[in-house]
């Protein structure tokens, strides 16, 4: 076999080069001069970069924030009393990475990876780095498949896509959670994957919900990033950039992913603390500056992958809080330009027993009816118009003068609406019901029903077309939509029962 010269010369340079790089890393070598609430400041490493890992007395490790003249501004990775003044520290030559792959699935992690759930070490054997370069638009695909929350509300007014990115905003104790919780448990044997990220919640708080996700089987899917409270604020800070590295390994694998970031409110406020502590300077309410930008390198790297690069999708369900309902505060602003859509929820509605108290008019997605089954775009067409009209009639209605037929009649239609838009958590519905439920409304087969008897009459309703005309579910459910014959059969099916209760009830 014939020995080619200079291949043999450029594998030698490249594995000098390698060992030249090898030496400098282990060479840099730097001094602690103050530590203190979690921020080291380093002289010396000269050669570090922004992000890398570094090695504190062989086993406490923090991370590159800051790089300086002569000195490099360092945050903490574990909640560690043993740095002091004059320790070395060593870099590693490499960025922070966090633990990929299907071993996550059903455990519940920090922010670095690490186990918290008692159940031993994680099992990985891939780990990727916390920051990427979000995918171009030439990479992307328009969003055009819906993800099922099984909430009623959502799927038929305010569908989300696979791919989109749709912000649940609202004062405390609004439900916020609650709706990502039920659209997480709604992907059972959808062949989806859910990571659900935990910034700043209380530790029983996450507890109470991997257990409702353990009992309904939902965390063989699902994988927790948990950075509690009481954690130290760096791991505050990277919780959801470690989940969104993980969605993206599923997601280069041509899989669906959805993910829960709750919530980024918290998440901006660890990252002022760190950014004051950092000395890097404030601006708008102590934010820094890059506050904006924080956020959105972390929602642009949610994404729907075209065909050719496996046609993946990344779905972001981000929370933000909010106060007294004030949408147009500093991070709620940000988060809504940078996102496809909110579903606003108010303490108003939450309090009057409209569940989920989702406001209809300030709620929208961006992507709208491109990512709706076609039969649930079509039974819920006009749904939006007539609860915008009922909302305004009723607003005059109240101050008690007398009003016509027609309005009456709005105002009938318009409460069954609302009535069938409530719905409790955990109680998610099939795309049948929801078609079966939708279809009653627009054909006002509940107009004439006592509001106490519409959940009734429709539970029941379903009951009898999976009975007698099961045919017409199994095609709903499987194909997601329906011929205009079979529609008109399933309005005269809904009409049968109608007067079958009718004639039962001595009407």
């Amino acid at each position: 076999m014939a020995i080619n010269v200079e291949e043999i010369s450029s594998l030698i340079k490249e594995e000098i080069k390698g060992f030249k790089n090898e030496l400098e890393v282990a060479n840099d070598v730097g001094t602690v001069v103050t530590v203190g609430d979690g921020i080291v400041l380093i002289y010396g490493l000269k050669k570090g970069m922004l992000g890398e890992l570094l090695v504190f007395n062989d086993e406490d490790y923090g991370m590159v924030m800051n790089l300086e003249e002569e000195s490099v501004y360092a945050v903490l990775l574990k909640n560690s009393n043993k740095i002091k003044e004059g320790d070395k520290v060593k870099r590693t030559g490499k960025v922070v990475e966090v633990p990929v792959g299907d071993a996550l699935l059903g455990r519940v992690i920090d922010s670095l990876g690490n186990p918290l759930d008692g159940r031993g070490k994680v099992e990985y054997t891939k780990t990727a780095p916390i920051e990427r370069i979000a995918p171009g638009v030439i990479a992307r695909e328009s969003v055009n498949e819906p993800i099922e929350t099984g909430i009623l509300a959502i799927d038929s007014l305010i569908p989300i896509g696979k791919g989109q990115r749709e912000l649940i905003i609202g004062d405390r104790q609004t439900g916020k959670t609650a709706i990502a919780i039920d659209t997480i448990i709604n992907q059972k044997g959808k062949d989806v994957y859910c990571i659900y990220v935990a910034i700043g919640q209380k530790n029983s708080t996450v507890a109470s919900i991997y257990e409702k996700l353990k009992t309904s089987g939902t965390m063989d899917y699902t994988v927790i990033v948990n950075a509690s409270a009481s954690e130290i604020t760096p791991l505050q800070w990277l919780a959801p950039f470690s989940g969104v590295t993980m969605a993206e390994k599923w997601c280069q694998e041509g899989k669906n992913v959805l993910i829960v970031f709750d919530d980024l409110s918290k998440h901006a406020i660890a990252y002022r603390t760190l950014s004051l502590l950092l000395k890097r300077n404030p601006g708008r309410e102590a934010y820094p500056g890059d506050i904006f930008y924080l956020h959105s390198r972390l929602l642009e790297r949610c994404v729907k992958l075209d065909k050719k690069r496996g046609g993946g999708s990344i779905t972001a369900l981000p929370i933000v809080e909010t106060l007294a309902g004030d949408i147009s505060a500093y991070i709620p602003t940000n988060v809504i330009s940078i996102t496809d859509g909110q579903i606003f929820l108010t303490t108003g509605l939450f309090n009057r027993g409209q569940r989920p108290a989702i406001d209809i008019g300030l709620s929208v997605s961006r992507v709208g009816s491109s990512a709706q089954y076609k039969i649930i775009k079509k039974a819920s067409a006009s749904l939006k118009m007539e609860i915008s009209n009922y909302h305004d009639l009723a607003a005059f209605n109240q101050f008690g003068s007398d009003i016509d037929a027609s309005t009456k009649v709005i105002l009938k239609h318009g409460s069954v609406l609302e009535e069938i838009l409530k719905q409790n958590q955990y109680e998610s519905l099939k795309t049948s019901e929801e078609a079966i439920y939708l279809f009653a409304a627009k054909n006002n087969f509940l107009d004439d029903l006592e509001i106490k008897d519409v959940k009734p009459f429709l539970s029941s309703l379903y009951r009898y077309i999976n009975d007698f005309h099961n045919e017409l579910i199994e095609e709903i459910d499987n194909n997601h939509i329906l011929s205009d014959e079979k529609i008109n059969e399933l309005v005269e099916a809904i009409a049968s029962f109608k007067k079958e209760q009718s004639l039962g009830n001595g009407n």
